[in-house]
């Protein structure tokens, strides 16, 4: 097949000479950080981790575990409430953007074309949504009628709560997939855990021949040295938008991966122009009027703090230099500051909104040394 052979040999390319070799454990300095730069590590120990009121009452800042990387050593490590570094965290939205990571290697592989129609890997979409693609589903951008929202409601609203809790548990890429449309693929972003869900269903369908149930581990969690856990619904498909667990060391080792542009020491893994593609706002954003309220804007799966003129975005954390970022529900991050070389990993359990990244990452910065660049490059 041509696309499959045109996508071996472009992407047989060469990885850059980083520090990020996933494959080694990181030396840490940080008794060393602590000692030249004292006050700038307690005021990041007194932001992330002071405590308001009781832990059980769930109020401000609840950070479990909080690490800064530069250059591939640990500048900072500290764990809260109980957490540690042995501990596997739920990381939410950030399954997100290991689901997109675990699409280009697939891409990778000459397994499955991003722009080919959903009913090519699922006989089960109905006719009428064939027009969905995998770049449509990792970029939020389905059209499929999906309702996001999580506390206070009931999951006759939510339809993810619905899709992980309600009706749709035993079958969730089905029940996303019999959703009707409410506009055609490509004409709107909007962040869809289910968009999310139906895209593991494509994956898990389209690597079916040559990988069994364990591809996430073969393809991405093995070679990355990652132990990670990942649930799938009674039907068999990884839930995808939400339900992964990793260490705080092994989410650094995903941000790390990125850093060095989709590779493992001099192993390619993803495609050349996948980690650029994934960390530019979605060519989709183009045909909206206006989008992203909160600042927020998105490539494949990974969100972006930068300014993009099309819909008028401002960055979403004017404090912090352009970044990408996986994000998920209550506090969890991997922030990737290219500039920097730096890497930030944050887990959590936020309640009420008063942890903020666009003071966190500033804070945590002060740790690092600063580039030696005039102007911020990408």
């Amino acid at each position: 097949m041509f696309f499959l052979s045109l996508v071996q040999s472009v992407f047989a390319q060469e990885c850059p000479n980083t520090n990020w070799d996933t494959s080694n454990d990181w030396p840490s300095v940080a008794e060393q950080i602590l000692a030249d730069k004292a006050d700038a590590v307690s005021a990041l120990d007194a932001y992330a981790f002071t405590l308001t009121g009781e832990d059980t009452e769930r109020k401000g800042i609840r950070t479990d575990g909080l690490m800064v990387l530069q250059h591939g050593e640990i500048l900072y490590e500290k764990y809260g409430r109980g957490f540690s570094a042995s501990n596997k965290h739920l990381l939410w939205s950030v399954t997100k953007s290991i689901n997109s990571a675990l699409l280009g290697r697939a891409v990778q592989e000459g397994l499955i074309d991003i722009n080919q129609s959903i009913c090519t890997y699922l006989p089960y979409v109905p006719s009428e949504n064939c027009a969905i693609t995998p770049e449509h589903l990792v970029t939020f951008s389905s059209g499929l009628n999906w309702k996001e929202s999580y506390e206070g409601e009931k999951n006759q609203v939510s339809s993810v709560l619905a899709m992980l809790y309600g009706e749709g548990k035993r079958d969730m890429a089905t029940f996303v997939a019999t959703h009707d449309l409410t506009h055609q693929p490509g004409q709107q972003v909007s962040y869809s855990t289910g968009d999310a869900v139906l895209l593991s269903a494509v994956l898990g369908a389209a690597v079916s021949e040559q990988y069994d149930e364990r591809y996430p581990w073969t393809l991405l969690f093995e070679p990355l040295g990652v132990k990670a856990v990942y649930e799938r619904d009674i039907k068999g498909t990884y839930v995808g938008g939400s339900l992964a667990y990793m260490t705080p060391r092994d989410m650094a080792k995903f941000g790390a991966f990125y850093l060095n542009d989709g590779c493992v020491g001099d192993e390619r893994l993803l495609p050349t122009d996948w980690v650029p593609r994934s960390t530019t706002p979605s060519k989709y954003y183009e045909n909206m009027d206006a989008c992203c309220e909160d600042g927020s804007i998105s490539g494949y799966s990974w969100w972006l703090n930068t300014e993009y003129e099309p819909v008028g975005n401002p960055k979403d954390m004017p404090d912090a230099p352009n970044l990408y970022y996986a994000a998920g529900h209550w506090g969890q991050y991997i922030i990737v500051i290219p500039s920097w070389d730096v890497i930030i990993v944050r887990t959590g359990d936020d309640r009420d909104g008063s942890y903020s990244n666009n003071t966190m990452i500033p804070l945590a910065l002060a740790l690092a040394t600063e580039p030696n660049t005039e102007s911020e490059t990408e």
